[in-house]
């Protein structure tokens, strides 16, 4: 890819806000996800940062990264505790105050009418967005996230956060759609590498990534292929292909990132 086009393919990135994933209590799941629905979209998931529950942080890595990418999503913190500082931090790094928002609390009082459950003040923090945000609709368990220029704030629950994101796709402006394939061998990295190196020159435009693995009792590798340009990642991954049958080997050639 060019670098004119790279500079008009959006990008964005994902912080990961939570003590409980940095202490490896909790396992996040939700990048995964995220880059697979973003990557549907044209939309390069390009960084994600892992950040403690801590205000300088949460600042300092939202003012960052929404200079830097085209969005910014962030999980987790949006709950009612006390640990749960990201609406605050966003309204901090925007310069705007935190206001309760009135939608937000009407969706609190009809979801928890009737369940015998107080929505107390801790549970309204969660209406708490800042000054000209917009609601992010969450059909699991009403508390809503929100967006804020290029930012938008979800839950850390996966569940939550994969409701949330369904509805916001409407919201992004992708580009070409990156395509994918893969060739697999029994070869490998070290063999494989001169060669490599050598299609990957003639083959700027299309991202070659080398994973190796174990199986079959012996050294194993998947190349990795990425492109926009179809005609391009097959004439490349022909080439890659080419190169492992060089060497004798079987080079198995799947769609995606297999």
């Amino acid at each position: 890819m060019t670098d004119v086009a790279a500079s008009t393919v959006p990008t964005a990135c994902l912080i990961i806000i939570g003590n409980e994933i940095l202490s490896g209590r909790t396992q996040d799941v939700n990048l995964n996800h995220l880059a697979k629905v973003l990557g549907g979209l044209g939309v390069r998931l390009k960084e994600a940062r892992v950040v403690a529950d801590d205000e300088a942080a949460v600042i300092e890595a939202v003012n960052q990264t929404r200079a830097r990418y085209t969005y910014v999503f962030t999980t987790g913190g949006i709950g009612p505790t006390h640990d749960d500082i990201t609406a605050a931090c966003v309204a901090k790094a925007f310069g705007v105050p935190l206001l309760r928002d009135p939608e937000a609390v009407r969706r609190l009082e009809a979801h928890y009418a009737g369940t015998g459950r107080e929505l107390n003040e801790a549970r309204l923090r969660m209406a708490n967005v800042p000054q000209g945000g917009i609601l992010i609709d969450n059909p699991v368990s009403a508390a809503p996230g929100f967006q804020i220029g290029n930012v938008f704030v979800m839950a850390g629950v996966p569940s939550i956060m994969q409701a949330m994101l369904a509805g916001l796709t409407n919201r992004l402006v992708g580009g070409p759609v990156v395509l994918a394939r893969t060739v697999r061998c029994l070869v490998g990295e070290g063999e494989l590498a001169g060669g490599l190196s050598a299609i990957q020159d003639r083959y700027a435009d299309v991202d070659i990534g080398s994973y190796p693995t174990y199986r079959e009792g012996r050294f194993a590798t998947s190349l990795v292929l990425r492109s926009p340009d179809a005609a391009r990642l097959a004439a490349a991954t022909d080439e890659v292909a080419a190169l492992v049958r060089a060497m004798g080997a079987e080079a198995e050639v799947v769609e995606g990132a297999a």
